[in-house]
């Protein structure tokens, strides 16, 4: 890994159209269209913006005018593909609402073209048009990538619906659990038995049962399970935008690396949940993805 301070930073231009997000309370989650006005000194990352519809002033005579951070700006994602894009039920979607575009979920599907929404940051339910809603994508190192959920469900997908590693009583793993408030986590476990089709009792080695009197057990289907990852030994350090995994709340949790700070410790985004922790180097892992019977870190993928 190279050196934190040697890492990649966007640059904007005066003029430069882009999509900003707000950090106040009530726009997490959102990206509004704006222009980079200026930058705010030669060896500063932070630059003063101007929000196309967003107004200083309730009379609405004034664009409301910002300086933030490089990184709660992107340039603005390019068009879809010519194909149309078909949504469906549990997408994740941007929705263009109150004049920016919102993180969300599709909750139920209507007729005439219709999806109801379930938005995040206004925790409720709405119905848009197709024309309103767009497939989300981050913007990494310089490139447009798919959301870390797409990215997730199509290789759940493409993992259930290939043929599945075959697992032995006692293996060590590790195991993406349904469990409400812990999806999305890789927890330790063990292979007890095989529980049918495609499918193992298993044994967390950090997770108990309601009683606290045992470790919990659970079929999981063998495409949820995974041989525990190799170590890699990370010697300069992390740097901003990296992908790890973060050791919460008894599982690993994927995160990018947003903020270097001193002793060894990062500001992690979950970017899937939308929430920063501060973490020691030794709760860190770089992320590695099980992919067709082997580990690939996301530069290779």
């Amino acid at each position: 890994m190279s050196n934190p301070s040697s890492s990649w930073v966007a640059q904007f231009n005066p003029g430069d159209r882009v999509e900003i997000s707000p950090r106040d309370v009530g726009f997490r989650g959102s990206w509004y269209a704006g222009t980079v006005v200026r930058r705010e000194a030669k060896n500063t990352n932070r630059y003063l913006v101007e929000y196309d519809q967003l107004y200083a002033d309730e009379s609405g005579e004034k664009l409301l005018q910002e300086t933030l951070d490089w990184i709660q700006l992107r340039p603005p994602p390019p068009p879809p593909e010519k194909k149309k894009v078909q949504f469906k039920f549990e997408d994740e979607v941007e929705a263009f609402y109150s004049d920016g575009w919102w993180e969300g979920a599709i909750i139920a599907e209507h007729s005439g073209g219709k999806f109801a929404v379930f938005l995040r940051g206004f925790e409720e339910q709405i119905v848009f048009e197709e024309k309103d809603l767009r497939l989300p994508v981050q913007w990494v190192k310089g490139k447009w990538e798919p959301r870390f959920e797409q990215v997730q469900r199509e290789k759940e997908n493409s993992n259930c619906s290939k043929e599945v590693m075959k697992f032995t009583q006692g293996m060590q793993v590790e195991v993406l659990t349904d469990e409400d408030g812990l999806k999305g986590a890789w927890f330790a476990a063990t292979i007890i038995e095989p529980s049918g089709e495609d499918k193992y009792l298993i044994e967390y080695k950090t997770l108990r049962n309601d009683d606290d009197t045992e470790f919990l057990r659970e079929d999981i289907r063998a495409c949820n399970i995974r041989p525990c990852p190799p170590e890699i030994i990370v010697v300069d350090g992390f740097k901003v935008l990296d992908e790890v995994d973060a050791y919460y709340n008894e599982g690993w949790w994927v995160g990018v690396i947003e903020k270097v700070l001193i002793n060894s410790n990062y500001v992690v985004n979950f970017i899937e949940y939308d929430e920063k922790t501060t973490f020691n180097q030794a709760d860190l892992r770089p992320h590695q993805d099980w992919l067709n019977g082997k580990w690939v870190v996301p530069s290779d993928v």
